[in-house]
């Protein structure tokens, strides 16, 4: 049975999830929080790197701050994407004002930025406002 590793975003313990069960809302083995909902993931600087460098679902990072315009613009659509894309990928978010450190190590210039991840790496970006439809898109186009 093939299954895939995921970080729980809650307490940071790795689940190992059969492939077959990500649609059927698969909790945490340790905290019995939800890891594949369809909603978005808050995510710290602790479960951001366990997340990026462990998930093997595809993971997308929204980089924003609570300042920018066109990241709270965005917030509704992200989530409808999350929805969307549930089984298929998470969706999370990263506050770059209170994690400086992560924004900087991942070399984010310019928010809101979009980072797909995939088995610990970065697979590609996306940068600026988008609609749902194009956030699916984009991570649909790199699923294959």
């Amino acid at each position: 049975m093939e299954a895939v590793k995921l970080a729980c975003a809650t307490c940071g313990q790795m689940n190992r999830v059969p492939v077959d069960r990500l649609s059927a809302g698969p909790k945490c083995g340790s905290c019995g929080e939800a890891l594949v909902d369809g909603r978005v993931i808050e995510l710290d600087a602790k479960a951001h790197d366990k997340a990026t460098r462990g998930d093997d679902l595809p993971l997308l990072v929204d980089y924003w701050a609570p300042w920018c315009g066109p990241c709270r613009q965005m917030a509704p659509q992200f989530v409808k994407a999350a929805q969307s894309l549930k089984g298929r990928a998470r969706l999370a978010k990263l506050n770059t004002e209170d994690n400086p450190q992560i924004a900087q190590r991942a070399r984010i210039q310019g928010i809101p930025a979009l980072v797909l991840y995939r088995g610990g790496r970065e697979v590609a970006r996306l940068a600026g406002a988008r609609p749902a439809s194009d956030i699916v898109a984009f991570v649909q186009g790199h699923l294959a």
